[in-house]
Parts: C-alpha cells; sequence; structure tokens
C-alpha cells in the first residue's frame, strides 16, 4: 500500500480552525446547557403539574434527555453528509439549527396557558437541540483535528471541549442573575431571557465559521479518491470495533450530566437546603477550572499518549463523584465547593480534554466525522438518560447520593475497558490514522470517481 502524502493545513490556519471550534462550541452549547440548569430549576414548575413537585421534577429532568435520544438520530443524518459535504457545512448549520431551537423554547407558552400542549412543545424543540449537537462536536473535532500539526493534535482538538466548557459557564453565569430574581417574576418571564439570547449566539457563530477554510486532508481526499458514496456502511463494516469502543468511551459524558443537572437538583431540594445561587457558583467556578485543566491534559496526551490521560480522568471522575455528593449531604459550602471545582474541574477534564483526538484518531478522514458522531452520540443518550434513572435511584425523597454515586461510578466501568482495549495513536501520522491494509483497499474501491 502506498502511504498518502500528508496534507499540510497553510500558515496560521490550525490556529484559526481551534479558535472558530472554541467559539462556535461556546456558544452552541450555552444554548443546550441553559436547558439543563432551566430543567433543574424552573420547568417543573412552569411546564408541568406543580401538585406533585417530585414527578414534575422528574419528568422535566427527563426532558433534558429527550435531546440525547435524538442525538443518535442526527448524528447518523450528519455524519453522513459532513463526510460526503466537508466538515464546515456540517459545523454552520448546526449553529443555526441550534440557535434558532433555543430561541423558541424562550417563547413557549407555559402549562397554565395551553395546558399538556406545553411540555410536548417543550420536547419538539429540545429533540432540535439534540439534532443539532448531535454534528456540531464531531464536526469541529473533526475540523480542528485534520488542520493541526501531527505532534499537537491532542492540544488543538481540546479547544473544542474547552468551548464547551466555556458554554457551560456562559449559560451559568447567565442564570445565576436569573435565578437570583423574585419567584413571580422568575417563573413569568425571567427563565425566558437566557433563552432569546441565543438569536445572538447564532448570529455570532455564523459570522465566525462561515470564513473557515475546509480541512486538507479532507480536499485531499476529495481531488485524489473522491468521497465514500455510503460512510456509514464503510464504517459498520470495517471500524465496528472502534465505533464500539467511542460508544462506551462516551458513557463518561454522566459524570457532566449528574454533576451539572442532578446535583444541582438536589443541593436545592429540601432535603438539602442549598440556594440556587450559591450552587450555579460551584458550577461555574468548576468550568473556569476545566477551561485551565483541559489544555494542559490534552498538551499532556501529546507526550505520554492518549489513554493514561484518559484512564486518569475515568477511573478518577468515579472516585470524586462520592466526594462531591457526600460533601453536598453535609450542607458544608466550602467543602462543596472545594470538591466540586476538583471533581469536575480537575478530575473530570482529564478524560473530557483528550476524548476529542482519542475518538477522531481511531478512524481515517474517509469516515471520521461518521464514527466519531454515532459513537459519541449513541454513548451521550446513555449520559442523558442518566440524570433520569439517578432522580429514580436516589429514592421518593431524592437524598440517596450514595446509590447515585455509586451508580455513576458502574457508568465509569465502558470507558475504563474502551480504553485499555483501544490502540495509542498520538505518534502516528494524520494521513495514517485509521488505516488498515485490507480495509483500506475496500475503503478506495468504495468511494465516487
Amino acid at each position: 500500500m502506498s502511504v498518502p502524502s500528508p496534507a499540510t493545513a497553510p500558515p496560521g490556519q490550525p490556529n484559526k480552525a481551534a479558535t472558530a471550534a472554541w467559539i462556535g462550541s461556546a456558544l452552541e452549547y450555552y444554548d443546550f446547557f441553559i436547558y439543563g440548569s432551566a430543567a433543574a430549576l424552573i420547568f417543573p414548575k412552569v411546564f408541568f403539574d406543580e401538585s406533585d413537585p417530585a414527578t414534575a421534577t422528574l419528568l422535566s429532568l427527563a426532558t433534558f434527555g429527550v435531546a440525547y435520544a435524538a442525538r443518535p438520530v442526527g448524528a447518523l443524518f450528519l455524519g453522513h453528509f459532513g463526510d460526503k459535504l466537508g466538515r464546515k457545512k456540517i459545523m454552520v448549520f448546526t449553529l443555526i439549527l441550534m440557535g434558532l431551537s433555543t430561541f423558541l423554547i424562550g417563547c413557549l407558552p407555559t402549562r397554565a396557558q395551553v395546558g399538556t400542549l406545553a411540555p410536548v412543545l417543550l420536547v419538539l424543540c429540545r429533540v432540535l437541540q439534540g439534532i443539532s449537537a448531535a454534528g456540531e462536536q464531531a464536526s469541529a473535532n473533526s475540523m480542528t483535528l485534520e488542520h493541526a500539526p501531527p505532534h499537537r493534535r491532542g492540544f488543538f482538538t481540546s479547544f473544542t471541549l474547552s468551548g464547551t466548557q466555556g458554554g457551560q459557564l456562559l449559560a451559568t453565569l447567565a442564570f445565576i442573575p436569573i435565578a437570583a430574581m423574585p419567584e413571580d417574576q422568575l417563573l413569568s418571564w425571567g427563565w425566558r431571557v437566557p433563552f432569546w439570547l441565543s438569536i445572538a449566539v447564532a448570529v455570532v457563530g455564523y459570522f465566525i465559521r462561515r470564513n473557515l477554510a475546509e480541512t486538507p486532508a479532507f480536499e485531499q481526499q476529495t481531488v485524489t479518491e473522491g468521497v465514500v458514496k455510503m460512510p456509514l456502511a464503510i464504517l459498520l463494516r470495517h471500524h465496528w470495533a472502534d465505533v464500539l469502543r467511542v460508544i462506551a468511551g462516551a458513557v463518561i459524558a454522566s459524570v457532566s450530566t449528574i454533576f451539572t443537572v442532578w446535583a444541582l437538583a438536589y443541593a436545592t431540594s429540601d432535603s438539602v437546603g442549598m440556594s440556587r445561587s450559591s450552587m450555579l457558583w460551584v458550577g461555574a467556578l468548576a468550568n473556569l477550572a476545566a477551561l485551565a485543566a483541559i489544555p494542559l491534559w490534552a498538551t499532556l496526551s501529546d507526550r505520554i499518549g492518549r489513554r493514561p490521560v484518559y484512564l486518569v480522568g475515568a477511573t478518577g471522575s468515579a472516585i470524586a463523584m462520592f466526594l462531591y455528593l457526600w460533601a453536598i449531604s453535609t450542607g458544608n459550602y466550602p467543602l462543596i465547593l472545594l470538591l466540586g471545582i476538583i471533581a469536575f474541574g480537575v478530575v473530570y477534564s482529564a478524560a473530557n480534554g483528550v476524548w476529542p483526538s482519542f475518538y477522531g484518531e481511531m478512524f481515517s478522514t474517509r469516515v471520521r466525522l461518521s464514527g466519531m458522531a454515532i459513537g459519541t452520540q449513541i454513548g451521550f443518550a446513555v449520559a442523558g438518560f442518566a440524570v433520569t434513572f439517578a432522580a429514580e435511584i436516589a429514592g421518593p425523597d431524592g437524598d440517596d447520593w450514595f446509590s447515585v454515586a455509586l451508580f455513576t461510578a458502574a457508568l465509569c466501568v465502558p470507558p475504563v475497558i474502551a480504553a485499555l482495549s483501544a490502540r495509542e495513536t498520538h505518534k502516528v501520522p494524520t494521513e495514517l490514522l485509521g488505516e488498515r491494509t485490507p480495509e483500506t483497499a475496500a475503503e478506495r474501491a468504495t468511494v465516487t470517481a
């Protein structure tokens, strides 16, 4: 087999791609994460029956998971077109779709106004958010990985995830003043403001991404070989084991959803009694720590490999969740703040900062976006509904934190197994990623002229 010649990005393009990925992901996931805060704090009272608060909270958290269920469906379509049409087009489309669907959530009528139609419309908008998110990270990761210098792929691809954390930070900061509003103003119009701001998010993101160049690797493939007719068929025929690894690895996102949504609902419940604003500050400062930790962990993975850094994050998160939820149960705010920053801002960031390069390097350029999108979104679907299961596991009073921590630790086991069974790829040239001689021959025979 002849080795493909390296496709080199123009000077400055890796930095531009990383910046576009960071800003775009931050803006996109601002939209996505404000829903999580609202689902824990607002929606049980606005869209569901207040006569049964426990059931209303459970149903509200279930709508948070609905987007994760929609994401695998979105991944099938957006992954397919991303490998056929290019990374840039998908990045622009997902941003517009997310901005529109989030704005519409802020315009929805409440249960008091239209009855059961209100939660139905909420779920439909949440589905659109999920479809958008399905293509966002995979396209941004593929864009940055294929633009990055071979020896710094971990660092450059980490900008996508630090952008995601930046979006979560923006969402949390947006809700801090909203959560401090008087109850009547909060439930009538105040909660809508962060959702309405998504129009500005979509406009800014569009202008950032529309001038970004397509990746050299994708352009070289298009010119020299053509694009794969059916990326999904090639993916499942020749890369099914790596798809399974990515699915298992992506379950690590359960740590994020339980920290962000369930722990917030638990801490502000009657059994603990922490204020909404104080707990939102825990999330904000933890995300601020993650912004610093993610590129550092990613840079370390460029030196020592993806697997060891990822394993630190996966195993460490299983332990750290016990400590964090225990701290919440004590009601000791300084302890909650400290352990929240350590658990989510530092330890979880080891896995979170490395997976964009770790997963992306498992696939060739022909099927990279499909492989990452489908694998991650199926795993993320588990993570999305982990919040609902956690609410059930926590018992009728919602205070069995130990069982929730044990559940979270169990969800960290598949990512550990995935990492242990994966190949180390940090030193493999970009043009040879995902290539195996028999498979490559078959793939090259299944492209357009």
